[in-house]
């Protein structure tokens, strides 16, 4: 990276006072913000609840995506940062956010320190999105609503936002997706410090709740206790049922509101993809309807997995990734749907010798047929004999043999 792609503004600067700054463009010109829930959530605040000017906060999109946002620091109740416009010297931005009194961060905490699970999360590290819900319950809100996002820019623009503020506004987002703790410091209270108060107030409550205990019965041992199982139902020991599992395959639910950490590089689409998949997998063994796939080559669970995006963006991402044409993976898509591998095996297959006489009701059925080892075609029609003795269909589209029915033990039968 050369220096003048490192710090762009100093081309700028040599081109005079007022040289104005360049179009955003390339691949960042496009570049999403809210990689995380966090992060979305930032935005979807910033833009339908905090009652900002739409078309400042879209000039302000473009300034952040061109890179103008040169430093940014997140401090209790406010992110300062460097603002690089059209003139020599870069603007001080100021952005600020009600922080909480202490009373009110007390009542936040009461409502916190109750539930050990989200304790749990937090002194793992995690800020999981119920805390909003907490937040909510101890009657505050902890995204910003409307006019709690105040600005200053020390440009000569008398707009609220000016685009330099509502840049600054956009890269907020960006901070949440590193750290969604920076919310909480937004709000005043610093991580060290929540998680410190955390600690304190569950060790409190676990010497201050323990009362004395009436020690459980003794009971019987458990050889007894089948002993009179016994006795009861006369001697038949009832095997209690399996719980039926679910009617159709979900989506779990974990991965819709927790993203993957930014730095893991693993997509949140990717994940409920990949965990999606998992679940149907595990309904099939768990209901009976399949083997889960498991013993499945990589061809063939690539197939399967492309029959369930036919008809999807999915599917050209899915071809992408696997560095085949989205073109031949919805032919195998297409073949596993119809058929499953033994449909999948004779689309990928080159041609097998078989003996003659197995072709002969194929050449029946197709007069004036071409033959090619296992394949009898005839015109746009095509008749394979598969390894495992059944025939299968294939239609010529443009200029591609599509498998187009289930297989049939006669070849009559799939004309």
């Amino acid at each position: 990276m050369t220096e003048e792609d490192r710090v762009p503004w100093q081309g700028w600067r040599r081109k005079g006072e007022d040289a104005g700054l360049p179009a955003a463009k390339g691949p960042g010109s496009r570049r999403p913000f809210g990689a995380t829930w966090w992060g979305r959530a930032w935005l979807e605040a910033l833009e339908q609840r905090a009652r900002l000017d739409p078309g400042r906060l879209s000039r302000g999109r473009s300034y952040a995506r061109r890179g103008s946002v040169v430093e940014l620091t997140v401090s209790p109740g406010e992110v300062e940062a460097v603002v690089q416009g059209s003139r020599t010297t870069p603007y001080q931005v100021t952005v600020r956010i009600r922080a909480f009194s202490s009373a009110e961060w007390g009542s936040v905490l009461d409502v916190v320190s109750a539930q050990i699970g989200r304790v749990a999360a937090l002194l793992d590290g995690e800020l999981p999105p119920e805390v909003i819900d907490d937040v909510r319950d101890a009657g505050l809100e902890l995204l910003p609503g409307a006019g709690e996002v105040l600005t200053h820019c020390t440009c000569p623009d008398f707009a609220v936002p000016c685009k330099h503020s509502a840049a600054v506004c956009y890269l907020i987002a960006d901070a949440l997706d590193d750290d969604p703790f920076a919310l909480l410091l937004l709000r005043g209270r610093r991580k060290d410090d929540l998680l410190t108060a955390l600690r304190t107030r569950r060790g409190t409550t676990s010497t201050t709740t323990v009362v004395p205990r009436t020690p459980p019965p003794a009971g019987i041992p458990a050889i007894a206790a089948f002993t009179s199982l016994e006795l009861r139902t006369g001697g038949a020991m009832p095997v209690p049922a399996p719980p039926r599992p679910l009617g159709a395959p979900g989506v779990p639910a974990a991965v819709r509101v927790l993203d993957p950490p930014r730095s893991s590089g693993v997509d949140v689409r990717d994940l409920v993809a990949l965990a999606t998949d998992a679940a149907r997998r595990a309904w099939e063994l768990a209901s009976g309807d399949g083997d889960g796939g498991l013993d499945l080559t990589f061809e063939q669970d690539l197939a399967r997995r492309a029959a369930n995006a036919l008809g999807t963006p999915e599917l050209a991402d899915l071809a992408h990734r696997a560095g085949i044409t989205a073109r031949q993976l919805t032919t195998w898509a297409v073949a596993w749907r119809e058929a499953g591998p033994g449909g999948l095996a004779v689309t990928v297959d080159e041609p097998t010798d078989v003996a003659p006489e197995a072709l002969a009701e194929a050449i029946g059925a197709l007069p004036h047929a071409t033959i090619e080892a296992n394949r009898v075609t005839a015109g746009k029609l095509q008749l394979r004999l598969g390894p495992d003795n059944l025939w299968y269909r294939f239609d010529q589209h443009f200029n591609d043999w599509t498998l187009t029915r289930p297989p049939a033990p006669d070849p009559h039968d799939l004309l």
